[in-house]
């Protein structure tokens, strides 16, 4: 059962990494880049504005889901330890806000990990509480959030009623400009890109709490209540969270924050019941698509910073420049540098886990998780020997 449940968390988060260079890449292939986010995710068409309502929102949600159930994991192991808690998982979120803040400087201005780090921080303080301290926490959030985004979203219209901002010059930073060009703007604008974690750590702490309470009621188990559960959050998310999300999608950039964070994590549990039931449903070895979303899942954090750095090489300026040089064939050479982009990481991923047993960069993260405990209990073998002579 334990390792059934493994194998659907690594599915799910391959799937939830390859969402999100469904969302990514629409920006790296705008030809002005993070700087046009709003040209690059607003309404231009039927069958692109279609090919992002798939995408957009729908996976960042999964994989913040997912963020909470390896939470409830590090809570669980923790606890077996008799470690106290949330002890050294407060030294991993520090790494993984570091993790973020090169992965925000060096690659991609949009970067979740940061948020991420702040969230886990937060939430690491209320997963051991009660269920009723949790259910407070998450509707407490959860409608301050939903405030927040609805304010925001009457202030949109009524801005946009009420004057038409003059039209500002296309951005040559990305199609033109050098790779440093582009970090020292990261660096300058700081305060502008990283906006997104007042909309980030809300909806992150409650799909979190969400995420570790949806593992205890059993949603990954190969069983008659899991199975029960499953298709409730399918009926959620399919029957209710995806047609008002088409709705938004086609409503213009007015509703951009509730086509983005407000109804993808109600398709978001659809996702997360359906591919848990498909890959309980899977007998036999895995084929050749399962197997590079659990390789991608395996190595979720070096995929995550490889996609992006990948599709700024194949877009940017300062690599292939092919924003540029192929906007006249949108939508379709981005479903093309999509796909390719994921065929090359999930190729990557299974070629280096046939050698090592963790991701690049997750190698990296765990020396640097491990070494300072290592070096403290080094040191406490160290005074207890000298107490003993």
């Amino acid at each position: 059962m334990t390792t059934r449940r493994i194998d659907v968390l690594d599915v799910l988060r391959g799937v939830a990494i390859v969402g999100t260079l469904g969302t990514n890449i629409w920006i790296f292939t705008s030809p002005a880049g993070p700087e046009g986010l709003l040209d690059a995710l607003g309404q231009t068409g039927t069958v692109e504005t279609f090919l992002r309502f798939l995408a957009n929102g729908k996976f960042l949600a999964l994989l913040t889901l997912l963020f909470g159930v390896g939470l409830e994991l590090q809570y669980r192991s923790a606890a077996r330890r008799g470690a106290p808690w949330p002890g050294w998982y407060l030294w991993r979120a520090g790494l993984l806000f570091l993790e973020g803040l090169i992965h925000y400087v060096l690659i991609f201005e949009f970067d979740v990990l940061m948020g991420y780090a702040l969230t886990s921080i937060i939430v690491a303080y209320l997963i051991g509480r009660s269920d009723r301290a949790v259910r407070a926490w998450m509707i407490t959030v959860g409608s301050v959030f939903t405030v927040l985004v609805g304010l925001v979203t009457l202030a949109l219209a009524y801005g946009r009623a009420g004057m038409a901002p003059p039209a500002a010059a296309p951005s040559t930073l990305f199609s033109e400009g050098s790779y440093l060009d582009q970090v020292a703007a990261r660096i300058e604008l700081i305060g502008v890109y990283r906006i997104e974690a007042v909309f980030i750590v809300p909806m992150g702490i409650v799909l979190f709490l969400l995420g570790s309470r949806l593992m205890r009621a059993g949603v990954f188990e190969e069983s008659g209540r899991g199975a029960v559960l499953r298709r409730k959050l399918m009926v959620i998310g399919f029957g209710v969270g995806a047609p008002l999300n088409l709705l938004t999608s086609f409503a213009g950039e007015t509703w951009f924050l509730v086509d983005r964070y407000l109804l993808p994590p109600l398709v978001a549990l659809g996702l997360l019941a359906l591919v848990t039931t498909l890959v309980h449903r899977m007998a036999g070895a895995p084929g050749l698509l399962r197997r590079g979303l659990t390789n991608v899942g395996r190595t979720a954090l070096s995929c995550y910073v490889f996609q992006n750095l990948a599709a700024a090489a194949l877009c940017y300026g300062w690599g292939l420049g092919l924003a540029a040089r192929f906007d006249g064939l949108r939508p379709w050479w981005v479903i093309a540098a999509w796909a390719g982009v994921c065929a090359l990481f999930m190729t990557l991923s299974t070629l280096w886990l046939r050698r090592f047993e963790r991701g690049p960069l997750e190698l990296v993260w765990q020396w640097a998780y491990m070494a300072p405990q290592s070096h403290l209990q080094t040191n406490d073998k160290v005074m207890d020997n000298s107490i003993k002579r």
